[in-house]
């Protein structure tokens, strides 16, 4: 345990879960996405969908996806500002069996045409996790420079990758492989010890059999 445990995050209130962990999801969406966001379809569950106005939620979630951080002022006129952008949003009851009480499914379209669909939980304190990417497992809170690459499942793809990252002298913290079918949509989910530069991402979107790269910035570079 250590100090941000006990005290919690830097935040604009009420309440960690509700209004700092929404954020974070917001956020994370965004950048997953990487696009500016012209539309979204929000499910909440459990207490979500109980007390999100009370205790900001809807404010924390919108004004995440419009790229605020957890200590943004702005975070309590969210949904003018988004008003302002273009953003149009909704929000519905969700319902899931075994789902965690925080629970949030961010169906999310952006300016440039490309979708999304993020399902997030606040599990206390501030801190997330990713559950599932476009219906693909996930599984990452955040806390570390993440790195999503969405690609076909092909032989030798994993092997390129790292073989990339390694020329760039990173190195991999944890690894995750999640695919759809064999030979259909997979996705790698990848922890890295450094911080990946946008030279980097370039080169991976290059990559034959690549179809989108994201990134997300640990705790300590500043999310």
């Amino acid at each position: 345990m250590d100090l941000f445990d006990i005290l919690g995050p830097v935040m604009v209130g009420p309440s960690s879960s509700h209004t700092a962990g929404a954020a974070r999801i917001g956020l994370i969406t965004r950048l997953l996405l990487g696009a500016e966001p012209a539309q979204a379809r929000i499910g909440l569950f459990g207490s979500f969908q109980k007390t999100y106005k009370g205790h900001g939620t809807d404010k924390a979630l919108i004004g995440g996806l419009l790229g605020m951080a957890v200590d943004d002022e702005r975070l309590r006129d969210s949904l003018r500002i988004a008003g302002e952008r273009g953003l149009q949003y909704s929000f519905y009851n969700a319902e899931a069996r075994d789902a965690h009480p925080n629970t949030v499914i961010m169906d999310v379209d952006g300016v440039d045409g490309r979708h999304i669909c993020v399902k997030a939980a606040s599990v206390g304190g501030g801190e997330i996790v990713v559950e599932a990417i476009n219906g693909l497992e996930a599984g990452f809170t955040g806390h570390e420079n993440t790195l999503v690459v969405t690609q076909k499942d092909a032989k030798g793809m994993i092997a390129q990758i790292s073989s990339i990252l390694s020329a760039n002298a990173l190195n991999i913290a944890t690894m995750k492989v999640f695919r759809r079918s064999v030979g259909g949509e997979a996705m790698v989910i990848i922890e890295l010890d450094g911080n990946a530069e946008p030279g980097l991402l370039e080169c991976l979107e290059k990559m034959p059999g690549i179809y989108h790269v994201a990134y997300v910035a640990g705790k300590t570079e500043g999310y």
